[in-house]
């Protein structure tokens, strides 16, 4: 493939000033396309062979001195001009793509009216702050600081920058420092939102798009974890016994009343209020959206009927510890808390949460890693030995799709495993 990039001065046509139009032509095989730069010059002061403006030395007159900056800064366009479109055929080579010259023309005066992508994504932060989507927010911040490490330039790119060559530059950067495929997963999930969002307000710039067809493929980098169900002795264990230290006997009860609740999370938990208690002819129940995903469109509330031992939970939690407000649960402990502050607070709540688990484990001498999680994929995991469809489990888990559901349950246990090999 030849091409060219030139800067011929049109002579066909002059302005009302007598001037000629300076215009962008970039060959491709033999194939030529004019791209107008708003650039005008009188013919005696334009180098045909250089393709630049004359510069007259040892302008005395004031108004020539001027004229004499003003072409000196239409050379540094011009020389500007030159490197975008280098770029433009640099990158369309290296994603190995024939371009034609009308996707050239598009990229070079898309690429000028673009708004900086950086000051994009800090203002999609600010607005997830503002509006309450603190859990994003944050993902979307610990991202953005990550590709600042990786990009020194990154306050400067446009939205086209951001392109298949760029996005493979950060995954080799993310393994050189030790990231496995979940975490460069977190991270390139978090950048497909955000070019998303912009390319759907019309701010992006679909041509150079990455994760289309054909381009980086983020669910590849899913890499299976452990299950993180208990074992039914375990759970036996929890369910039956007593601990020791208050606080660990408070995260013994937090931990079932989120088993028997469908395996809530925590962060569900925290949030239920006496609202969420409705009464329906056979009994009350506990009403609630996923805080995760309450604000997409079509998102059908959880019922939980109150059981005789969710409702003992409650009691016992409740009778044991402070509450403040109207929260149904002793997890929040200060009053008044709204937006950023109150998810601050929850997240420290969370990690003591955690770190009473630990120690629960080690009392009870669990030989596994308590986490809030490991109660919502206990749950599931039991409903599946109890043959309940999956269809049923999706919904009483709260997930938007199956294939979430699937995630927690592909890997069946080694005892099924070997009840099926029995008929070998």
């Amino acid at each position: 493939m030849s091409y060219s990039i030139r800067f011929p001065r049109r002579r066909d046509k002059a302005d009302s000033k007598g001037r000629y139009a300076i215009r962008l032509c970039i060959t491709k095989n033999k194939r030529r396309k004019y791209i107008a730069l708003n650039l005008y010059t009188y013919p005696e002061y334009w180098d045909e062979a250089s393709e630049q403006f004359i510069i007259i030395k040892n302008q005395k007159r004031a108004d020539l001195k001027a004229e004499n900056k003003r072409r000196e800064a239409d050379n540094e366009r011009l020389a500007k001009y030159k490197v975008r479109a280098r770029k433009i055929v640099e990158r369309f080579d290296l994603d190995g793509i024939d371009w034609t010259l009308n996707q050239f023309e598009e990229l070079f005066l898309n690429s000028s009216k673009q708004g900086k992508f950086n000051i994009y994504f800090t203002e999609r932060i600010a607005e997830l702050y503002a509006t309450g989507h603190i859990g994003n927010a944050n993902t979307y911040k610990q991202t953005q600081n990550m590709l600042s490490q990786y990009d020194p330039k990154l306050n400067q790119r446009l939205f086209s920058d951001i392109d298949l060559r760029y996005v493979r530059g950060f995954d080799t950067y993310l393994q050189k420092r030790g990231c496995c495929g979940n975490t460069r997963r977190f991270y390139f999930k978090a950048l497909r939102a955000v070019l998303n969002r912009a390319n759907a307000e019309g701010i992006g710039y679909e041509a150079t798009y990455p994760f289309g067809r054909g381009g980086f493929e983020v669910a590849r980098l899913e890499e299976a974890t452990d299950k993180r169900y208990l074992p039914a002795a375990e759970l036996s264990k929890l369910k039956t016994a007593t601990a020791k230290y208050r606080q660990c006997e408070y995260a013994r009860k937090l931990f079932l009343f989120s088993y028997y609740c469908y395996g809530i999370s925590f962060i569900d938990m925290a949030m239920l209020t006496v609202s969420n208690i409705k009464r329906l002819e056979d009994g009350d129940y506990i009403i609630y959206k996923r805080q995760k995903i309450m604000r997409q469109k079509n998102v059908k509330p959880i019922s939980i009927k109150i059981t005789p031992i969710i409702r003992e939970l409650m009691e016992s939690l409740q009778s044991n510890s402070p509450k403040v407000d109207d929260y149904l649960l002793p997890i929040i402990t200060r009053s008044g808390y709204t937006g950023e502050q109150l998810y601050m607070h929850i997240r420290s709540r969370y990690d003591k949460y955690r770190k009473y688990l630990q120690m629960l484990a080690e009392e009870f001498d669990i030989d596994f890693h308590l986490t809030s999680y490991v109660a919502r994929h206990t749950a599931a995991m039991t409903l599946q030995r109890n043959n309940i469809p999956r269809e049923v489990i999706s919904q009483m888990l709260g997930h938007a799709d199956m294939e979430t559901t699937n995630v927690y349950l592909d890997s069946f246990e080694c005892s099924v495993i070997n009840e099926a090999a029995k008929v070998l």
